[in-house]
Formats: structure tokens, C-alpha cells, sequence
């Protein structure tokens, strides 16, 4: 290859000059971040903004907070796993020895599941998870109805057939707006809500149900699970679009959703 080729195509590939952001809290509010992977600018509420830590590990920092300056990358497993294998955190800090692990997406895949475990936790507190099959199938035919039904990954399909069977008579067409949530174990509901044996659970409208909503959200657009046009919880509204932390800190809003299921 000729150097001219050489040198297009390192332009071509080449970061953009201000790729790093100048240090949490700095700078505009909400201004737009530019992903490592797409070079494309956008809001950073659909990204997840990577620190250096003094070792020269790359560390996500899913809350933003972290000091220093900090890379964006779009929100998905894929997108990270890309700049790994690409190499485009040590470009991006302008450090070679700078690690990022490759098993990167991982880590923050566990980060997500913590933040959603926690988020049962909040919610629970504030009165906005009910339990037991019979509770739940009772707050599905309320009048108020609820706001997402939940399994323990390791339920029954009889006990998921009943309930979904629940919604649909409450619902209607209009089941698939309800999401549901089964991306925790029965011990791990148990471990997060303090109860013995949870398999079944509702949220049911409160201060808790936006930010778990948004965390459960946030995990299954990770895991590249977004809906597509047409699928229910694509365009969540209101405050089930605020993200994790925007119940406590008045962080920005999330406006992506994962598939929803209703039955």
C-alpha cells in the first residue's frame, strides 16, 4: 500500500479531535456526546460514558460521575464490544497501555442487572411492588391496574399463562403496553425485595416504578433487545421514560424501551 493510500486511510478511521468529554459535571447540561464507534454525535442519556482509572484500566461509568475526562460509546453490547476490539478507548485517551477488558460488555451487563435489582429495592420501599399470585392477579383487575407485571426468570409457564391470561381480560388489545419483567431469579427477587419465595410480582403506579422501569430499560437496550417499530414499550411516555436516577437526582430521561410482552 502506498503512503498516500496509508495516510486516507488513517484520516478516514481517525477520532474525531474533541471525541472526550471535558470531565464529568463540565461543560453544557444534556449537550450532545460523540460515539467511539459511530463517530455520530448524540444524546448522551443513549450512551455510556467510559473514565480511566489511575491504573490505565477503562472503566464504564454508568452514572456519569466519575472524574477526568470521559469517551462515549452508543448504548449497546454491540457498540462496546466493537471499541474493544477496535481499540478505540486506547485512541481515544491517547494512551497504548490503557486496558479495557475484553470482557468489557459483561461487566457492564452485571452493572445494569445490579442497578435493576436495586431499583426493585427503591420501589419496594415506596409501596410499589405487591406480591403473591393471588395479589397480583387482584391489582391487575383493579381499577387503577398496574404498570408492568413481573416473573421470577424461574417461574412456572402455568403461573405466566394465568396471569397473562389476567391482563388480557383487564387489557384487551391494549396487553402489550403492559411490559413484563423477567430478567431476575426467584432468589435474586427474594434478595432485592426482602421476602421469601417471590415469584410473581406488579408494580403498581408510585415514585419507584419510572426509575425501575427506565433501569429494566436500559438493560434490555444493552443487550441490543430495543423494540421494533409496531412492538409495545418502544415509546415509553411520561415519567416511565425517566431514567434510573432521574427519581432521586433529576438526572435526564431515557427514551428507549425494550421488547414488552403481555402474554
Amino acid at each position: 500500500m502506498s503512503a498516500t493510500m496509508q495516510d486516507d486511510t488513517q484520516d478516514a478511521d481517525a477520532l474525531p479531535p474533541d471525541v472526550l468529554d471535558a470531565g464529568a459535571g463540565r461543560g453544557r447540561a444534556n449537550a450532545e456526546r460523540t460515539c467511539l464507534v459511530t463517530r455520530q454525535a448524540g444524546n448522551p442519556d443513549r450512551m455510556i460514558r467510559f473514565a480511566l482509572a489511575p491504573d490505565g484500566r477503562v472503566v464504564p461509568d454508568l452514572r456519569a460521575r466519575l472524574p477526568g475526562r470521559g469517551a462515549w460509546v452508543t448504548a449497546t453490547r454491540t457498540a462496546v464490544a466493537e471499541a474493544v476490539r477496535k481499540r478505540l478507548f486506547q485512541r481515544a485517551f491517547k494512551r497504548k497501555d490503557a486496558v479495557a477488558a475484553p470482557d468489557l460488555a459483561d461487566v457492564i451487563e452485571a452493572g445494569l442487572r445490579d442497578d435493576l435489582r436495586q431499583a426493585f429495592s427503591l420501589a419496594n420501599k415506596a409501596g410499589c411492588v405487591v406480591t403473591g399470585f393471588t395479589k397480583v392477579e387482584s391489582a391487575v383487575d383493579s381499577v387503577t391496574g398496574v404498570k408492568a407485571l413481573v416473573h421470577a426468570s424461574d417461574a412456572s409457564a402455568d403461573g405466566r399463562r394465568k396471569l397473562a391470561q389476567a391482563l388480557r381480560r383487564r387489557y384487551g388489545d391494549a396487553i402489550s403496553r403492559i411490559p413484563v419483567i423477567d430478567d431476575l431469579s426467584g432468589e435474586e427477587l427474594d434478595m432485592a425485595l426482602g421476602r421469601d419465595h417471590v415469584i410473581h410480582a406488579a408494580l403498581v403506579a408510585g415514585a419507584g416504578t419510572a426509575g425501575l422501569l427506565a433501569r429494566w430499560r436500559r438493560l434490555h437496550v444493552f443487550r441490543d433487545e430495543a423494540a421494533t417499530p409496531g412492538t409495545a414499550g418502544t415509546e415509553p411516555s411520561g415519567s416511565d421514560a425517566a431514567l434510573p436516577d432521574a427519581v432521586q437526582d433529576g438526572d435526564p430521561s431515557l427514551r428507549t424501551g425494550p421488547p414488552e410482552a403481555g402474554g
